[in-house]
């Protein structure tokens, strides 16, 4: 799935990383706890969250994901776009709560990354 698939499925506003929205995106996870973000997954993944403070993008770039999508009509701040940008990284944001947009993209293909043994 691209990250632009994601946007039209969360009926999702593209705060930045336009340029980003035909990168191709393999897994998601929904946290509003980094530190589980942080145990979970990495590559090329969308992470779904309603937490809006600088560590999020932080801890997305560590875990190398592609896209952040703030659900229940959070929104950063610019100094977190400008963060995001800076680390070519797209942010979006629904109104859609988390368990709903999981599940839109879920039923749409995007799954879980497995967790190597």
């Amino acid at each position: 799935m691209i990250i632009k698939d994601v946007a039209k499925i969360l009926d999702a506003e593209v705060l930045c990383g336009e340029e980003s929205l035909d990168r191709e995106v393999k897994s998601a996870c929904g946290s509003d706890m980094m530190s589980d973000v942080l145990a979970y997954v990495k590559n090329q993944a969308v992470l779904l969250t309603g937490l809006v403070n600088p560590q999020v993008i932080r801890t997305a770039e560590m875990m190398d994901m592609e896209c952040i999508v703030f659900v229940r009509g959070k929104r950063p701040d610019a100094a977190m776009i400008n963060l995001a940008e800076d680390r070519n990284m797209a942010i979006l944001c629904t109104k859609i709560d988390m368990f709903t947009a999981c599940g839109k993209l879920y039923e749409s293909g995007l799954r879980k990354q497995e967790r190597e043994a």
